[in-house]
Formats: C-alpha cells, sequence, structure tokens
C-alpha cells in the first residue's frame, strides 16, 4: 500500500527516490545547509533555488514544486533562534563515513560511533501524566546542590555493544583508557573505525599518538594555542583504530545520540533520587550495562536495523 506521501507524486522524484519519505528526507537535508554551501544565492532557500539544486525532481514550474511540498509536509515557516556552525564539507563525509560503515569486514573489522554526555544530580523536567487542569508533574529537587557526572561511550553499529566509562572528568587520559577498553572488547579486530564529532580534545596528538597512523581527508581543527607534536612523555600503543570525523555541529548525523535520549527518557527525565547521588549513577550504569553484549532492539532504537539505510536520504551534488 502506497504512502500518503506518494499517491499523485512518486513520478515527481522517482527514480532517484523510490518513494515519498526518502524524496522528503532528501529535501530536508538540503534545506538544513546554506544556500550557499550548494552553489546558490541568498541566506534563505526559494523555491527558485530549490528547483535549481534538487535536479532529481521532475519539476519545471515553481508552482508544481510548491504543491509537492504541500504533499511531503514540508512548508514556509518562521524562524527561532539557533546556533549552527555550517561545515563546508558536510555531505562529503557523511558520504565517506557511510562507505566506510557499509564496506567493512566483520570479521576482521569493528565499526564504532562514539560521544560523550553530562547527566546531573536533580532531575530534568519531561511531560508526565497528571490529572486535568491546574496540577502539574513534579521533578522533585533535592536540598544539596547540584552535581554533574559524564560518561564516555561507544556503540557499535552492527551489534548495538556499548562500550564505556564514566568519571567525574573526561580529557585526553580518559578517552585513551576509553580506546584501550574499546581495543580489548575487541581483540580480534585490525581495524576499528571510530566515527565521532569534532571535539578538539578528539584529535590532541597526545591522544592521536596512541592510535595507529591517522588518514584523514579532513585535518581536524586545532585550538592555535596547543602544541603541533605530541609530548615525548606518551607512549606509542599503536591501538588499531582510525578516526573518522562527523560534519561539525551535527548531533543528529550520530546515532549514539539517541542513546543518551532513551537514557534521559528511562532513567534521567524526572527521577525520585532526589539527593540520592550514587543511586542515581548506579541507575545510570545499570541502563548502560544492558547493551554489554549488543543489543537487536537498541539498534533498531538508534536506526542502525538495517545498515544500509545509514544516512539513506543523503543528497547528491
Amino acid at each position: 500500500m502506497k504512502s500518503n506521501l506518494d499517491v499523485g507524486a512518486n513520478l515527481l522524484f522517482s527514480p532517484q527516490y523510490p518513494n515519498g519519505e526518502e524524496a522528503r528526507e532528501a529535501i530536508l537535508h538540503t534545506l538544513h545547509q546554506s544556500p550557499k554551501e550548494l552553489g546558490q544565492s541568498g541566506t534563505r532557500w526559494k523555491l527558485q533555488t530549490l528547483l535549481m539544486t534538487c535536479k532529481w525532481l521532475s519539476l519545471k514550474s515553481l508552482a508544481g514544486l510548491c504543491q509537492l511540498l504541500k504533499r511531503l509536509r514540508i512548508c514556509w515557516k518562521r524562524a527561532r533562534a539557533h546556533v549552527h556552525s555550517p561545515d563546508p564539507h558536510y555531505i562529503e563525509k557523511l558520504a565517506w563515513v557511510k562507505v566506510n560503515f557499509l564496506s567493512i569486514n566483520l570479521e576482521t573489522q569493528v565499526f564504532l560511533f562514539q560521544d560523550e554526555f553530562t547527566f546531573y544530580r536533580q532531575p530534568s523536567l519531561a511531560w508526565a501524566y497528571e490529572t486535568v487542569g491546574k496540577l502539574q508533574p513534579l521533578a522533585e529537587l533535592g536540598w544539596r546542590s547540584n552535581l554533574a557526572w559524564r560518561i564516555a561511550a561507544t556503540l557499535n553499529g552492527y551489534t548495538g555493544q556499548v562500550t564505556y566509562l564514566q568519571g567525574y572528568h573526561i580529557g585526553i587520559r580518559q578517552l585513551l583508557q576509553l580506546y584501550q577498553q574499546v581495543v580489548l572488547t575487541y581483540p580480534e579486530a585490525k581495524v576499528i573505525c571510530i566515527a565521532q564529532d569534532n571535539w578538539p580534545v578528539h584529535y590532541h596528538p597526545d591522544l592521536c599518538v596512541a592510535l595507529q597512523t591517522q588518514e584523514w581527508k579532513w585535518s581536524p581543527k586545532l585550538p592555535p594555542n596547543w602544541p603541533v607534536e605530541a609530548s615525548p612523555k606518551v607512549k606509542h600503543l599503536n591501538l588499531p583504530i582510525q578516526l573518522l570525523p562527523l560534519p561539525t555541529y551535527a548531533s543528529w548525523t550520530n546515532p549514539i545520540e539517541k542513546l543518551w535520549r532513551k537514557l534521559r527518557q528511562d532513567v534521567l527525565h524526572l527521577h525520585r533520587f532526589e539527593d540520592d547521588w550514587d543511586a542515581t549513577k548506579q541507575a545510570v550504569t545499570a541502563f548502560l550495562d544492558q547493551f554489554a553484549l549488543g543489543s537487536s532492539d537498541l539498534l533498531r532504537y538508534v536506526g542502525l536495523q538495517k545498515p544500509a539505510n545509514i544516512y539513506r536520504s543523503l543528497p547528491t551534488r
């Protein structure tokens, strides 16, 4: 049965995209970038520039494009203030990660998504059931000051296995410990690919020198006051890890972000631990430990149940 997005419109975007959902995602990928990055003028997308960019659309008129956008549930909206740093290599980086993800040899290689997460003593606000009227669900706060705790973790893109460490601080030493833990977790792997964001600490010389020689297509941007060479005190461990940078400020491209969302939903929103900080951390640990051997349910939740669908709506220039 055809989706409502396909009825009467599928001829407008096939064969590039077989259905309305994929065509919709491809257009949204374009709209979420600056027109100038795709060779168009202006600071906002217009029907004309969108039609010129999405050449795969079988449309010639702006009125036809307007009608198609309505069918695909894309409309003209007022913006809200937002901080965004567009990456000029957004498409190329995602395409490179996708190629590496789909081409690995599962017998000798591993592909992981890595990220850090911070949670707090006090419960986070969220929706919950309550009687109709003025009463609202309550986030019961403790009397003691708020505290923060941090997690660094990896998510196996094919098994859903989560490897992590926790601590008050996550820096070079802690990330190196995580990488060593990852290597121990996958002792048979000759190459471990880790896709991660562009936090400069990920690419600090003192950290990268402990890994295999990196083959970056795009050199990471580091603070100008950082050293160019690693400290002579740092050990060259030759860990079989290759780092793949994701686009800058594009958290939606990292599937492990949805693991953090699930953690908030299941443990941290409106929690009842109040001042029992140890109990809060134990609950987070128990949540992460359930994925120690992998999870098909987690893969489904983060959108990796079918590997071929990763970045499936990635547009081409």
